[in-house]
């Protein structure tokens, strides 16, 4: 058995200055922007629910600007399984998680469990 649940959105950005992005959408979202430590920095900066509920982040990309989830789980490997079973794919491991498509088309990720009330507000599957 694992839980999983939605853990948040991360904005990605095809632009050169990600600071401004991150501003922008900090300002619009009414979140404070935190900016990240490092090479890290580099391409995240991280936006703070005010309700701590949701990670979102603003991210430096490559490919055209989109929004995308988060996943959370305290096993990726059976999240990816369970998705898998629902129509989902698999696209690739990267870091320390996975990029799947879902059978409409969307990118979506699957990560580590990060929020502070995962356990609480995760759902259980068997």
């Amino acid at each position: 058995m694992h839980k999983s649940k939605l853990a948040g959105f991360i904005v990605d950005c095809q632009t050169d200055d990600l600071h401004a992005a991150a501003e922008f959408w900090g300002g619009a979202l009414g979140m404070q922007v935190k900016h990240l430590p490092a090479e890290e920095g580099e391409k995240y900066v991280r936006l703070l629910d005010p309700y701590d509920e949701l990670h979102i982040e603003v991210q430096s990309v490559d490919h055209p600007s989109r929004v995308h989830l988060d996943i959370e789980t305290d096993d990726i490997a059976a999240e990816v399984k369970r998705l898998d079973a629902l129509g989902a794919k698999k696209i690739s491991d990267v870091k320390r998680w996975c990029v799947m498509q879902a059978p409409t088309g969307q990118k979506f990720c699957v990560v580590n469990k990060t929020t502070a009330k995962f356990e609480q507000q995760a759902t259980q599957w068997k």
